[in-house]
C-alpha cells in the first residue's frame, strides 16, 4: 500500500500538477492539506476519474484537508479531538483495508504558529497537545496507523539547510520541537528518516529568494507510524523533482510503502 501526503497550496491551482503526480507515482492513499476550498467546490469528479475516493474536510480560503483513496475510505473522521470549538479544518482521519492490513490513515495540517509569542502560537501549541493525545489513543490500539501531512515542524538542526535563520521562528522553536519529539517519542517511527538518514532531505521550499534553485529547503512534511505500521514499512521517499514543475506548490510529495 502506497501511502503519501502532499501540501497542495491550493487545490484550484494546483489541480493539473495533482493529477500528473497521481498518474505517475500511483499512489494508493493520499492526505492533502491547504485545499484552500469549502467541499462542495473540491473538483472530486476530476480526482475519482482517476480510480479514487474521495473525503474532505474544507474550509473557505485557507486550511482544508482530504484523503483520496483507490479503496474504501471507512469510518471517517474529521477534525482532531480535544477542542469542540475549534472550527479550523486541519485533520481528517480513515481505515482503508489493504491487501493484508488494515491501516488507520491520519492527515493533518498542523497550525503554523507565526508570529510567535503571541495567540497563534498558543493556538499551535494546544493543537500539538490534542495531537499527543490522539497520538496516544492510536497507540493503544494497537493497530496499524500512521500520521501524515504538514506538520510545520522542523524537527532538527539538519532538517533546513540554514538553522541560524529559522532560529525564531514558530517552527523551530524549542517548544515546538520538544511537542514533536513528545508525539514521536510515545513510541512512533520517523518513517522518512529510515530510509534518507542524511542532511538535507527537505520537502518544502519557498518561492521567495531563490530557495529552489539554492536547495534552501526545510523538511516539515513528515509521515509518523506506529510500530505495528513499522512493521509493515518497505520504502520513503520524497518526489522532490515535482517542485521543479511548472506552477508547482512550495511542498512536495512525500510518500511511504507498505506491506498491507
Amino acid at each position: 500500500m502506497r501511502i503519501a501526503t502532499f501540501n497542495v497550496n491550493g487545490i484550484k491551482a494546483r489541480l493539473p500538477q495533482l493529477l500528473d503526480w497521481l498518474r505517475e507515482a500511483a499512489p494508493d492513499v493520499v492526505a492533502l492539506q491547504e485545499i484552500k476550498c469549502v467541499d462542495a467546490a473540491f473538483p472530486a469528479a476530476e480526482i475519482e476519474a482517476l480510480g479514487y475516493n474521495v473525503a474532505t474536510h474544507g474550509q473557505k480560503g485557507f486550511n482544508g484537508v482530504a484523503l483520496l483513496s483507490k479503496r474504501p475510505l471507512e469510518d471517517v473522521c474529521r477534525g482532531l479531538p480535544g477542542d469542540d470549538a475549534d472550527d479550523q479544518a486541519r485533520w481528517i482521519e480513515a481505515t482503508v483495508v489493504g491487501d493484508t492490513a488494515a491501516v488507520r490513515v491520519c492527515g493533518m495540517y498542523l497550525p503554523n504558529g507565526n508570529p510567535a509569542p503571541g495567540p497563534k502560537y498558543d493556538y499551535k501549541l494546544a493543537w500539538m497537545d490534542r495531537l499527543e493525545a490522539r497520538a496516544a489513543a492510536l497507540l493503544a490500539e494497537e493497530m496499524p496507523a500512521v500520521l501524515i501531512g504538514d506538520f510545520n515542524v522542523i524537527p532538527q538542526g539538519e532538517d533546513c539547510r540554514d538553522p541560524a535563520a529559522w532560529a525564531a521562528d514558530a517552527l523551530f522553536l524549542p517548544a515546538t520541537r520538544a511537542a514533536f519529539r513528545r508525539v514521536l517519542w510515545q513510541g512512533y517511527t520517523d518513517a522518512l528518516r529510515l530510509f534518507e538518514p542524511e542532511a538535507e532531505v527537505y520537502t518544502f521550499w519557498d518561492y521567495q529568494a531563490g530557495a529552489w534553485q539554492k536547495n534552501n529547503g526545510i523538511r516539515i512534511d513528515h509521515l509518523l507510524l506506529t510500530p505495528q505500521a513499522a512493521d509493515l514499512v518497505l520504502d520513503a521517499r520524497v518526489d522532490r523533482h515535482v517542485r521543479g514543475w511548472e506552477k508547482p506548490s512550495d511542498h512536495v510529495p512525500v510518500r511511504i510503502d507498505l506491506a498491507a
